[in-house]
């Protein structure tokens, strides 16, 4: 049972989960709008997430205490080193202006975890890290495969360039609850700034604009709003009973999968 747990928290530390969900996203966006990309793109957003996420998470614990990282951290690290080289050789295979849109937000992930003004990282400048990250989330998984596909970016995608920021923004709101206890006053988070009740009231007004969102598209799909309804439910549930007090894997695994669970609800729904 001990190999199980130990196998289930590397797979939740080393960011493959958080992966698994930007690329489910990336899906979503795909199967809306019927686009077609390389097994590149897919495997550059999958090893990109994983790298950027480990990178933000441990480079400076890996830093300081090199000498004595857990086996475990030891291990994610190799991964990361693995994974970046396997990024670095597909970033070879994939075309100038996808690359560039990707260096734009690989350079905001960079600073969001190293000091650039001041001593200071994007996570620490009061109030903007949950937007920073829901702005990555939103133009990794929108506008780079409309970039990779060739194909114009209209109305329609800025709305759910918009929507998909909304949405992320409501995925974090578990977590910046989570860390309330942990996080320094000066990052005055949205839970800080104006409390755990009107950041879940804010969270779920975010999930009904990006449900209306979909009345403003000029075309749409009719499984793709009935698996963004049932998504949106959910998550909205998942934030109403958010609290500081969570069990170890509410925000981690559940909160996180829920873009796979959209993925796979809009398959089904596909299928009628």
């Amino acid at each position: 049972m001990k190999f199980h747990d130990s196998v289930f928290a590397f797979y939740i530390n080393s960011s493959i989960h958080v992966a698994l969900a930007v690329v489910a996203l990336l899906a979503i966006t795909v199967l809306e709008y019927g686009l077609i990309i390389s097994w590149e793109l897919w495997g550059f957003v999958f090893l990109g997430t994983l790298t950027g996420y480990n990178f933000v998470k441990y480079a400076k614990v890996a830093g300081l205490h090199h000498r004595s990282l857990t086996n475990s951290l030891k291990t994610i690290q190799v991964l990361s080193a693995v994974c970046f080289v396997a990024l670095a050789a597909i970033a070879f295979r994939l075309p100038i202006d996808v690359l560039l849109i990707s260096a734009a937000f690989g350079l905001t992930t960079f600073f969001y975890a190293v000091p650039f003004i001041r001593s200071k990282n994007l996570r620490n400048f009061s109030g903007i890290k949950i937007f920073v990250v829901a702005f990555i989330w939103a133009g990794v998984t929108v506008i780079l495969p409309f970039a990779a596909s060739d194909i114009k970016i209209d109305g329609d995608v800025l709305l759910t360039f918009f929507q998909r920021i909304f949405i992320v923004v409501a995925l974090i709101l578990p977590f910046e609850i989570r860390d309330i206890p942990y996080d320094g006053q000066n990052l005055k988070t949205l839970p800080q700034q104006v409390g755990v009740r009107n950041a879940k009231l804010l969270g779920l007004g975010l999930l009904l604009v990006s449900l209306g969102c979909e009345f403003f598209k000029k075309d749409f799909e009719v499984a793709y709003i009935i698996s963004l309804l049932i998504f949106c439910v959910v998550l909205g549930w998942f934030l109403v009973i958010s609290k500081p007090e969570q069990s170890r894997y509410f925000s981690s695994f559940w909160v996180e999968g829920l873009p796979i669970v959209w993925l796979l609800v809009f398959k089904l729904f596909e299928q009628f």
